[in-house]
This record gives C-alpha cells, structure tokens and sequence, in this order.
C-alpha cells in the first residue's frame, strides 16, 4: 500500500545524513587522536580498540539490522544508548572524541516527535560537557553555567527537531491535499465534459419528443379532421359545407405546426384562459365529427401558468381525437374541475371501450408524458362496450392574468 504521505527529498537525505553521522564524527575523531604526537604508552592500542568497539556497535546494531527492526523504539533506544556509552568511554580516553558524541544529538531525531527527543539531547548534552569538563577544578558556578548551556540546549535542538517535523508533516498533508485536489479537478471536468454531452444528447430526445408530439397534437389530428371531412363530401351532392370545413382545418393545423416549430402555445390559448379554449375545442370538435360533446366547468376559477394551460388542452384534443377515430361514441363529456391546489380534467364517452387496454399508443404515451411533466398523474379506465375515461391531474400553479 502506498504511504499517502510520501518523505520529502530534504527528509530522506537527513535521514541519510541520521545513518552516516556516526561513522564520519568516529572516523574524524581517531583521525585527529591518532596525529596528535602526544601519546601516553599504549594510547593509540586503546584508542583503536576503544573506536573498533564503537564502529562494531554502530554497524551491528544499525546497518546489519534489516529496516523493520531499525524503526522499532526499543531498538532505537538501545543503539543510542549504546553510541553514547562508547562516546562517552573514548572521550573519557581523549577529548577529542566529543566530536563522535556530537552525533546523539542527530540519533535524537529518531525519537521525535515526542518528549523522549528532549531526554536523548539532554543525555547527550551532559555527556558532551561532562566528559569534557576537570571535575577537579569545578565549581558551583561553573557546574551551574554548564546545566544552563544544557536546558537551552536541549530545549533549541529538541524542540528545533520536533517543530521541523511537525512543519514537514503539515506540508506533506497540504501537498496530498494539493494532489487530491487536482485529482478531484480533473474527475470533474471529464464529468463536466460527459455531462455536458448527457444532457446535449438528452435536449435532442427531448426536443424529438416535443417534435412528436406537437406533429400528433396538431398535423396529424387535422388531417384526420380534413380526411373526415372530405369522405363526408364525396357522400353527398352539397359538398361546399364539408369542404370549407376541410379548408378551415388545414389552415388551422397550418397555424398550429408553425406555432409548434416555434414552440408556442395554442392558437385557442392565445388571447383565452383553460376554460374558455376548452369550450372552443369542444364546439369545433363536436361540429366537424357529429358527436354530442357536454362541457362543464367546476370550482373557482383561477389563471393558470401556460405550462400547466397547454398541457390540459393538448391532453384533452388527444383524449377526444381518440373518441372521435376509436370509440364509435354518441355522446361524449368534458369536465373541468378546479379543486383549490390540484386541477381535474375528465374526458368520458360512451363508445366501444378498448379491447386491449394495456396496449398503449403514441397517443396515450404522449399525453402521459406531458402530464408528469408538469408533476401530474394520468388515469386511464376502458370497459369494452361500456366507454372509456381519461383523468389527468395536475397542480393547479398559477399564472398571470390576460
């Protein structure tokens, strides 16, 4: 598993530096002990001995251990206690080892962030001056002015390590924030980009959809009416009456086919409200197919918005296009009901009924659509032989008055 708070290039090379520190300070420090020409007998044989013990120690209990047991805390605690033990001895030996015990202050980072830093530096800061200091000759103030140099010193290079350490943990978490925000960014354009397409796509199907049933809603009922019209001519010798009938629906599914190219409403909603386009479809209905059509309107009413005006209208020229192609009907009823938040509308007949009432047209499929549309419901009752009903409800939004 990948560590979501990668080492930064300055923290690996310090640890780096962590693991070679003692190595370099040691090799310095023999080096200089081993040039300087004043030598007690059998200086040198103790100096080697003692820096073999040391290097034995750092590379035993450090570089041939594998990584897992380095990073465990009671091992770090035994190697460091152990290179300050042969710091300590050889500085005993020569003062110029101090600079070996100059490294528990780097083998202190391992114990950060915690307050086991402060002891590993205060440790090795009382075994640096310590080693280093004629305890013969010491006094009060000189041990007092040596715990100072240490409290400061432990508190600087302690607290130095654990605020560097806190600072580089918060910038790696700024910088996988960083990352997983320009991860997230580029997500959401490609989303942005595939919706962008969704809904390119889905405004087409719409706009097929309200195409088609603009097409069904008015091109297609008024050639109905026109062909009726004209079979009733070739009937009978006076022809004028069914073919000015003819005429005046071509000129309306006309209007209504470029009124729908531009998406508008019904020429019969134009300058009137539901009530009054309903009664104007009924009268032109019930003259062009000989059918009795009784309108009734109930409750208070109230203007609508032209969404919810348009969509009773078409649904009631498709529900009456059906009883006039389908149903063989005598008599038929329209009612429209103001209840106060919902508006009925109930188109009723007394014709055949359908044999196959789960078999759905275009028809009726468009009329439920429009109808949820506008958050309405749609119910549909057929009895063969005893007449079909529709009900469309929807809310009753108002609108602006004409």
């Amino acid at each position: 598993m990948n560590d979501p708070f990668p080492l930064s290039p300055w923290e690996r090379r310090f640890e780096n530096a962590v693991e070679i520190v003692p190595y370099v300070t040691l090799a310095v420090s023999l080096v200089i002990s081993l040039a300087s020409p004043d030598q007690p007998p059998g200086g040198i044989a103790r100096t080697l001995g003692l820096a073999a013990l040391a290097l034995a120690w750092i590379a035993g209990t450090r570089a041939l251990l594998p990584a897992a047991v380095r990073r465990r805390r009671i091992h770090v605690t035994v190697h460091f206690l152990g290179v300050l033990a042969t710091a300590a001895l050889l500085t005993f030996h020569d003062p110029i080892f101090v600079i070996y015990c100059i490294s528990g202050f780097f083998l202190a980072a391992h114990f950060a962030p915690s307050r086991w830093t402060f002891a590993a530096v205060a440790t090795t800061s009382c075994i640096l001056y310590g080693s280093t200091l004629d305890w013969s000759q010491a006094t009060l103030q000189l041990i007092a002015f040596y715990l100072v140099i240490i409290a400061v010193q432990t508190i600087a290079i302690g607290g130095g390590s654990i605020a560097g350490l806190k600072i580089e943990e918060r910038q790696r978490k700024y910088r996988k924030a960083a990352s997983d925000l320009q991860t997230a960014m580029a997500e959401n354009a490609d989303l942005h980009a595939q919706l962008l397409a969704q809904a390119h796509q889905a405004g087409i199907l719409d706009e097929r959809q309200r195409m088609a049933r603009e097409i069904h809603d008015t091109l297609a009922q008024g050639l109905t009416g026109i062909i009726t019209q004209l079979r009733a001519a070739q009937r009978v010798e006076d022809s004028d009456a069914h073919i000015a009938r003819a005429l005046t629906l071509a000129q309306d599914s006309l209007t209504e086919a470029r009124r729908s190219v531009s998406a508008l409403q019904p020429h019969q909603l134009e300058d009137a409200h539901l009530p009054e386009a309903m009664t104007t479809l009924a009268r032109g209905w019930s003259e062009s197919t000989g059918v009795d059509l009784h309108v009734e309107v109930t409750g208070d009413r109230v203007p609508l918005s032209p969404a919810i005006e348009v969509t009773l209208f078409r649904v009631a020229q498709e529900a009456l296009t059906n009883v006039a192609k389908h149903s063989g009907a005598t008599r038929a009823g329209l009612t429209l009901s103001y209840t106060g938040p919902v508006v009925l509308l109930d188109i009723r007949d007394n014709g055949t009924g359908i044999h196959h009432p789960n078999s759905e047209g275009f028809g009726l499929s468009s009329m439920r659509q429009r109808v949820r549309g506008v958050g309405g419901s749609l119910e549909f009752e057929t009895t063969p032989g005893e007449g079909t009903a529709v009900s469309a409800t929807v809310p009753a939004i108002q609108g602006d008055r004409r």
